[in-house]
């Protein structure tokens, strides 16, 4: 509308714009901000406000996540199947920065009897355990033998993910009794101890439709060569980033920086460049964790490696569970049935506990440090990533079922464990005469993030 020269523009109604519905409702980029923002805070927030309760940082992420998720403007439905090549990669990349991790705030020097504990647990104890749920799932659940076998291996690992309440603290505080170091090493070398029974199960799947032979492709292959090969490469990698952080003399040492994100460098490069010559990644960034840290023992850098490491998996480990709550409430468990769930409770009451107890017998502990290191097996990220790898893989009719269970066995095993890790870790602190309460007290007590 034009108005005439001398007019009264006062009368005149400003035009506005229309306002639609969609309008009220921000941006989507915004709010993904937004939640971020407020997840970070979570992130450095919540370890220090449930330090002292029966309460695991994991149970929260996944209430958040079922609370988002049920929400009636939200329509993703986080599902692994429906994104399986996603599933994979993101739970891979956060199983290797918790391998890192683990290695990167191990004290105990490396030796075969140091690590006694842990050869039991990766020899004894997983083997067992992935022989005991093969069984079980094809005897109870009628699953063909390369499915049951991808089932069981997926499930007998410890997750080094999920287990930060029961590992040992951070480098050089002295927060490291045998029960933490325990299942801290095996969390690390465990990954990729079950690798092979994934990798047996894709074959035996291929080989029922095929005929062709595996067992001597597999021996020499996916055993021998992927095992030793990761071991030695990520033993090179770790020699290196030793030496050129804290070796080199010059201006330019990494050592001086105290920039802790050459960590982060080392777990790629490890990661990458031994899954390049196809050999096992994640063994291999446990052994340059492991190595690195051995290039200088009582180096400040450790401290500061360890924290950036801590941080970055903690906020992939909260996206992961929220999105899993998600999937809880989108029809994760939908397929379960109760022999499912009887299924479940007795890999996570019976079989592990039975299995870490035979792995143990004749090791010099107590048996209160016996039954807790045999009953914390928690399942978790890597469960989840051996499943999508496997289902990735080989030809499985009903993928969805086997979701359900491994998500129903991951979520008990995160109740189950979140609910009991407090006070067990508490009262076996208290019956070694060490307190619980003080400054300088055990990282499961006081939460991942304590100082």
């Amino acid at each position: 509308m034009q108005i005439a020269a001398g007019e009264d523009r006062s009368a005149t109604p400003i035009a506005y714009p229309a306002m639609n519905a969609t309008a009220l409702f921000p941006d989507p980029y915004i709010l993904i901000l937004t939640g971020l923002g407020v997840l970070i805070a979570l992130v450095a927030w919540l370890p220090l406000a449930l330090r002292r309760l029966p309460l695991s940082l994991p149970i929260v992420c996944i209430a958040i996540g079922a609370g988002i998720f049920l929400l009636p403007g939200v329509t993703l439905r986080p599902l692994p199947w429906r994104y399986p090549e996603i599933t994979e990669r993101f739970t891979e990349l956060i199983v290797i920065i918790a391998l890192m991790g683990a290695g990167l705030k191990i004290d105990r020097l490396f030796g075969v009897r140091r690590w006694a504990c842990t050869w039991r647990l990766i020899g004894v104890t997983m083997p067992l355990s992935i022989l005991a749920i093969a069984m079980l799932a094809g005897w109870a659940l009628g699953l063909p033998i390369a499915i049951a076998l991808l089932l069981a291996a997926s499930l007998a690992p410890t997750d080094p993910v999920l287990a930060a309440d029961v590992q040992v603290g951070p480098p050089r505080t002295g927060e490291e009794d045998e029960v933490r170091f325990g299942l801290t090493s095996e969390a690390g070398v465990n990954d990729g101890a079950a690798f092979p029974f994934v990798h047996l199960a894709v074959m035996l799947a291929a080989a029922t439709a095929s005929g062709t032979p595996w067992l001597v492709e597999w021996l020499t292959y996916r055993v021998a060569w992927e095992i030793v090969g990761g071991v030695v490469a990520g033993w090179l990698v770790g020699r290196a980033f030793g030496w050129v952080t804290f070796h080199i003399q010059a201006e330019t040492k990494l050592a001086r920086t105290g920039d802790g994100l050459i960590a982060l460098s080392a777990t790629f490069v490890s990661y990458g460049l031994t899954e390049a010559i196809h050999v096992y990644g994640f063994l291999a960034v446990f052994v340059t964790a492991l190595t690195f840290r051995h290039a200088h023992r009582e180096h400040d850098l450790h401290h500061e490696m360890h924290t950036i490491i801590e941080q970055v998996e903690r906020l992939v480990m909260m996206i992961l569970l929220i999105l899993f709550g998600g999937a809880l409430v989108s029809g994760l468990l939908a397929a379960v049935t109760w022999i499912d769930a009887a299924v479940a409770a007795v890999i996570l009451l019976v079989i592990r506990p039975l299995c870490g107890w035979i792995g143990l017998l004749g090791y010099p502990a107590d048996a209160g440090e016996k039954w807790t290191l045999a009953f914390f097996g928690i399942r978790g990220v890597g469960t989840i990533y051996y499943l999508a790898y496997g289902l990735n893989h080989m030809e499985v009719a009903d993928a969805g079922r086997l979701w359900g269970l491994v998500g129903l066995v991951v979520f008990f095993s995160i109740l189950l464990h979140g609910l009991t890790v407090t006070p067990i870790m508490r009262s076996l602190d208290r019956w070694h005469g060490r307190d619980p309460d003080a400054a300088g007290a055990p990282p499961g007590l006081q939460g991942p993030a304590h100082d």
